[in-house]
């Protein structure tokens, strides 16, 4: 008699594998997705982060699309929260105010999206960070990591139109800041500003319409396919690794499988960074649009500050003197376009073309798998420092009218400090840095030649015992 097999003792995985394997013929492929090693190393979790937050802007920014209302029509607020009531506002506005106080989950959905964008982009910048200082960027990842660059820059416009479709008065003076940066582009400033605003600010109803649609459809396609292209970068050409030993191959693959090593890890972080998120939306306010009031054109407020993620941009446009490229009576390049337009410009730029810099400097023309440290690399590590110090510091510099506001220092005094300080504090820390570097690595150097004798030494000791 023929025992029946007992299909309980088989492991579910095996039998799911199996079943599979019999109508698809996709085994191989399963087998091969499920030994796929991924990088065992923490700071590889800040592009699983980034990923996760862009799911729960997607997840909570589906939800608000059905209450939210695109339209800078003015009408008469009659809702529950009295400071408000009988003020004149936007649609847009009001549909806000309505969501973050009569809308069930509203105000936690609304605040944990805020919270969500801002973890989005501090991840990316991250994860910039150490793409750059470990030099993960180099041949044959240089697409990969420009469309991370690129994902960047396209984010930091979709948060910008995100924090202004809501047409409080921070979001609607940020727009007006925007809008003169966008006049001030050499030759196409008008034109273009004609275009997206139909007439002078702030133009016709027409454009919260396309905002809108910008916001909630365009970006994010084009944010979710740079995202795909991105890890399916990696994928291809897998991931770059930290060296275990002084030895390791640039050719060997070094990680955890994907089962049952990396799966678990990373839906944990799935759902980490969303608790996360969640529960800063419930427990920590963000953007009470509430207390700013309804934006008007004759209305604006002294110490306003935009989202961290711009305050770079603000920064820029405080500590250029003013200074306006006129010809023959013609203004060809207004003041706003130095620190609104060529200030980002110049530092994506440099992000875009640094891999190529660096390899013109270096000469260095070979595949690279294995990451250097910092230390590694003082050079690259000083010049990272530089620019990063350099922006940080005009992001700091931005912040002027409320050091003024808050502890009454000169605003004036404020930015003539920084006007010299960002030039000077920068190159203080490349030099630093790079000395630094240099001395770990002579450290290092020390320390092996010393276990190197060591070694010898203690060969001897057993070649003289066995003699």
């Amino acid at each position: 008699m023929v025992g029946i097999p007992d299909l309980e003792a088989e492991p579910v995985i095996r039998r799911t594998v199996r079943f599979l394997d019999e109508r698809t013929a996709t085994a191989p492929l399963l087998r091969k997705t499920l030994r796929y090693l991924f990088p065992d190393h923490w700071s590889f979790l800040l592009g699983e982060v980034a990923l996760y937050a862009f799911m729960v802007l997607v997840a909570t920014g589906t939800y608000l699309t059905f209450f939210f209302v695109d339209s800078t029509k003015q009408v008469v607020y009659h809702g529950p929260y009295a400071p408000l009531r009988d003020q004149h506002m936007s649609e847009a506005y009001q549909s806000v105010v309505n969501i973050s106080t009569t809308v069930k989950a509203g105000l936690l959905i609304r605040q944990t999206h805020h919270w969500a964008a801002n973890i989005f982009l501090a991840a990316i910048v991250l994860h910039l960070f150490r793409v750059f200082f470990s030099g993960a960027y180099r041949k044959p990842r240089e697409l990969t990591y420009i469309l991370g660059v690129t994902m960047l820059m396209l984010s930091l416009l979709e948060a910008y139109m995100g924090y202004s479709l809501v047409d409080d008065l921070l979001s609607g003076m940020g727009l007006v800041i925007g809008y003169s940066v966008g006049l001030s582009l050499p030759f196409v400033g008008g034109n273009l500003m004609e275009w997206l605003f139909h007439g002078p600010y702030p133009g016709q109803a027409s454009l919260w319409p396309r905002m809108y649609i910008a916001h909630v459809l365009i970006f994010p396609i084009l944010i979710g396919m740079l995202l795909g292209g991105h890890l399916l970068l990696v994928a291809m050409k897998h991931h770059t690794q930290f060296k275990k030993k002084r030895s390791q191959s640039e050719n060997a693959i070094l990680g955890v499988p994907a089962f049952p090593g990396q799966a678990p890890r990373s839906l944990g972080l799935l759902f980490g960074t969303a608790g996360i998120l969640f529960l800063l939306g419930g427990l920590v306010q963000i953007n009470p649009i509430w207390l700013w009031g309804p934006y008007h054109t004759y209305s604006s407020t002294n110490g306003a500050q935009p989202d961290w993620y711009l305050g770079w941009l603000i920064g820029g446009l405080r500590l250029v003197p003013s200074f306006d490229l006129v010809i023959d009576g013609y203004t060809l390049v207004p003041n706003p376009f130095w620190g609104g337009a060529a200030f980002p410009l110049l530092v994506f730029g440099f992000l875009y073309f640094w891999p190529w810099i660096e390899r013109r400097l270096t000469g260095d023309q070979s595949f690279h798998n294995v990451l250097e440290r910092p230390r590694d690399n003082p050079r690259r590590t000083a010049i990272g420092l530089w620019v990063v110090s350099w922006v940080f510091l005009v992001f700091v510099a931005g912040a002027s009218d409320r050091v003024n506001v808050m502890f009454d220092l000169s605003y004036t005094s404020q930015i003539w400090f920084y006007r010299v300080f960002i030039w000077v504090g920068p190159t203080i820390i490349a030099f630093v840095a790079y000395r630094v570097c240099k001395e770990l690595q002579a450290s290092e150097k020390t320390k092996h030649e010393q276990h190197k004798a060591e070694a010898r030494a203690r060969l001897a000791a057993i070649q003289r015992t066995e003699a």
